[in-house]
């Protein structure tokens, strides 16, 4: 997976695609990585082409329209990039996945845009799609814009299998940056009850995971600050990673569990509520 070779970035024009295009920038040029830009373009294209709706050559001129339009984009905001530029019609979901299929990409860059009056209760929808669909790396943020460089990394983790990758992601992104690394576990416990001990059983789990966690950043050499904390996995890393300052939160989408992994099955909420980028692998 690293170093990233090929980016991928989908492009709707949208301020926030717009807002995350230095972050781009900055891991083309750090990467030195080929930059593709990909549109889906659905109906609204029809009206930027002076043709009859019955005219056959229709569906070409607007295709080369929105080729060109890309190409303008490209040349606008990534001068001096020898980016490759592809459209297609179609839901972008699906648009991005044909394009991974055709060309391939070690990361897709995007924003999320959950838009109307439940953006905070949900991920745009192709944010959501591309996160579920695809297996290569997906860098996402809610929170478009801020500087482009990265000084300190947060490895996400849980009891899975799939931390010991999330933590080789970290730790190679980290001496790739010059980035200070550290890592986190938001340990699962059971809930309160008066039947049971419960300081001692918290204790005791805080402490296996803990040992767990050092064992596995043994194995790997990782040496790194950690913690294992408790609380709502979202909320809990938001505070950690802003306390930490964090510039990147690296974490799993469930590939090596089949998706069973406490960290993926609250990945939309952690992207929602991160302070920072999310690279989830």
């Amino acid at each position: 997976m690293l170093p990233f070779r090929k980016i991928l970035f989908p492009v709707d024009y949208s301020d926030a695609c717009r807002a995350i295009v230095p972050q781009v920038r900055h891991a083309v040029d750090h990467f030195s990585a080929q930059l593709t830009l990909v549109h889906a373009y659905g109906p609204e294209g029809l009206s930027f082409v002076d043709l009859p709706l019955a005219s056959p050559e229709l569906p070409q001129q607007v295709r080369e329209f929105e080729q060109l339009r890309l190409r303008d984009f490209a040349q606008e905001v990534f001068p001096g990039v020898a980016a490759e530029c592809f459209v297609d019609l179609g839901e972008a979901g699906g648009v991005i996945h044909r394009q991974l299929q055709h060309q391939g990409s070690d990361l897709i860059m995007l924003p999320t845009h959950g838009r109307g009056p439940v953006r905070r209760m949900m991920l745009g929808s192709v944010a959501a799609k591309v996160l579920h669909d695809s297996t290569c790396a997906v860098w996402t943020t809610a929170h478009p814009g801020g500087h482009a460089g990265v000084r300190s990394i947060v490895c996400a983790v849980d009891e899975s299998d799939e931390a010991l990758s999330v933590m080789t992601a970290g730790a190679a992104l980290a001496k790739s940056y010059g980035a200070k690394l550290a890592i986190v576990n938001v340990a699962a416990l059971p809930p309160m009850s008066m039947e049971i001990d419960y300081g001692a059983i918290r204790t005791a789990l805080l402490q296996a995971s803990d040992t767990h966690l050092r064992e596995m950043l043994a194995a790997l050499k990782i040496d790194a600050p950690h913690a294992v904390i408790e609380g709502n996995i979202a909320s809990a890393l938001h505070e950690w990673a802003a306390s930490h300052q964090a510039d990147l939160l690296v974490t799993g989408r469930g590939h090596a569990t089949g998706g069973l992994g406490r960290v993926w099955s609250n990945l939309y909420s952690i992207v929602r509520e991160s302070p920072c980028p999310v690279l989830s692998i």
